[in-house]
């Protein structure tokens, strides 16, 4: 798909944003010569800040218990070379109505809200872990071994799915997130109606209904022709917006309505001014609950991902994630709140290692220590699913009081939060002068615009810094050690891979007589 970029020129230096507000992570983006013509072949000017790479990320006034490693920073110098430049902050612009007046009786605008999606109905959720498994950015197998991507989703999810009905069950049945994400979606159309934006906005999910392929098609019969794609993720990950973004950019290369659409994403906007106050508003009530608040100490989980993912293949999900916890806290700290906090991961599955510290290990060191008050903040999620509501109210509330914790509290998801809402709503408005066209940097006045483009361009940029992930264990050892243990492991996934790689292909073997796998079940469903 061969996209013309025309590069707006940026606002005024008068509008710069405070400085510690702007973002610098090792998410690299091309950056587009000021011009008033289109072009389709652009010269590039970069510049990286002589600053990027600092471990403190530009922003710390707390004694942290987390950072970049030695090897990040590296990588990220690395990286930073003279075609790139990092990706700048999205922050709340007071002349937002004013820079998008004459976009909004230009064509059609549509939002379009992508999220996980998940299962609604037990019956639901053999389907929907398939899905997910079958996603490439979810499991990345080897290149020779990618023919066996949706046999291998096909035997994880039907061996999962008895265990994730019992926590889905424990919720009610069903994952509540459609229902959440739909009422958002009318919340931010009726916001950007208030503020004189009519926009439709659309809902698209990665592995459930409705789909991001559902989505579009909507999109297309509604006749948009200016789109803004906003992730319900704050942080960019690989595995989260990045996956997403992947299933747009197939999507649009192949339909001809869709690459004449003008459009532009909005990658990650955890460092938004709405967004902060919005989590600081939540974690400031949920403190006045305890006993003592000034005792609490504020315990924020967030989603993990393999440690590779960020090591070895540029994801800038940590580092953002670092300094979205710092910017919340400097936004209490503003409010007279000076609580001890910590961030951890959770919801790590398989043998390979994962961003460390572990919440649940977490929570039984900090009762060891003899903290006695919690609060949890879900800081990665937007909208209540099972991580919130079973993993961590359930399972993680129980550890904490075996722990020594006497009193657990938690913050909700943002949900349709009003303060949150208003700021997505600023967010697109902000984002309208870039559809179709990669935005354009003020290096000299620092300006905070929106980053980026098209979709294809974000990827393209993405996949020229990704690379092959390692092995976790490059060599094999005797006895009962942790090498042994993963090479045997490997070993045993070869054979059940070969094994079922036979039931599926001849349609026969145990798996089908003891009815685990339908009797007709073709080999790439």
């Amino acid at each position: 798909m061969n996209i013309r970029i025309q590069a707006p020129c940026p606002p005024s230096p008068s509008s710069a944003l405070p400085p510690r507000f702007h973002h610098k992570t090792p998410l690299i983006l091309p950056r587009v010569s000021c011009s008033s013509e289109v072009v389709s072949h652009g010269v590039l000017q970069m510049e990286a800040p002589s600053d990027v790479g600092n471990s403190s990320i530009n922003i710390s006034k707390h004694k942290r218990t987390f950072g970049w490693s030695h090897k990040q920073s590296l990588l990220l110098k690395q990286s930073l070379n003279k075609d790139s430049m990092p990706l700048r902050a999205l922050m709340t612009s007071s002349t937002a109505q004013d820079t998008s007046a004459s976009y909004v009786n230009d064509g059609k605008i549509g939002v379009l809200l992508l999220n996980l999606g998940g299962p609604e109905t037990l019956d639901d959720v053999q389907p929907f872990l398939f899905n997910l498994f079958a996603d490439p950015d979810i499991i990345r197998l080897p290149r020779l071994f990618r023919f066996l991507q949706k046999p291998l989703a096909q035997f994880i999810s039907v061996a999962r799915a008895p265990k994730s009905k019992e926590g889905y069950a424990s919720i009610g049945g069903g994952s509540p997130l459609r229902q959440i994400t739909d009422a958002q979606a009318k919340e931010l159309r009726k916001a950007l109606y208030e503020k004189n934006v009519p926009a439709e906005v659309y809902v698209g999910m990665r592995y459930w209904h409705p789909f991001t392929e559902e989505a579009i098609e909507q999109i297309k019969k509604d006749g948009v022709n200016k789109l803004v794609v906003l992730p319900l993720y704050p942080q960019f990950s690989i595995s989260t917006s990045g996956s997403s973004l992947r299933l747009l950019e197939s999507i649009f290369r192949e339909d001809e309505y869709l690459v004449n659409m003008q459009h532009t994403v909005i990658p990650s906007w955890y460092q938004r001014e709405g967004y902060i106050k919005a989590m600081a508003n939540l974690i400031e009530k949920e403190l006045k609950s305890f006993n003592h608040p000034e005792k609490v100490m504020i315990f924020f989980s967030a989603h993990g991902v393999p440690l590779a993912y960020v090591e070895e293949a540029g994801d800038p999900y940590k580092a953002e994630m670092e300094e979205c916890v710092d910017l919340i806290m400097e936004e209490l700290e503003r409010r007279k709140i000076n609580n001890s906090f910590t961030l951890a991961y959770q919801s790590r599955v398989g043998p390979v290692e994962w961003l460390k510290p572990y919440t649940d290990q977490t929570i039984i060191e900090l009762g060891q220590k003899g903290v006695k008050s919690l609060l949890a903040v879900p800081i990665s999620f937007v909208s209540e699913h099972i991580e919130t509501l079973e993993e961590i109210d359930v399972e993680y509330k129980e550890l904490a009081l075996e722990s020594g914790v006497e009193e657990w509290g938690r913050v909700p998801a943002l949900g349709c939060e009003p303060t949150f809402i208003r700021d997505l709503a600023d967010a697109v408005i902000e984002s309208l002068p870039y559809v179709g066209a990669m935005a354009v940097s003020n290096l000299e006045a620092r300006q905070s615009l929106v980053p980026l483009g098209s979709v294809e361009e974000l990827l393209a940029t993405y996949d020229s810094q990704r690379r092959e992930l390692p092995a976790p264990v490059t060599v094999w050892e005797w006895g009962f050690t942790k090498s042994a243990e993963t090479w045997n492991g490997r070993a045993a996934m070869l054979a059940v891979i070969v094994l079922l790689f036979l039931e599926v292909s001849t349609g026969e073997g145990f798996l089908h007589q003891w009815g685990v796998l339908p009797l007709q079940l073709p080999m790439f469903p």
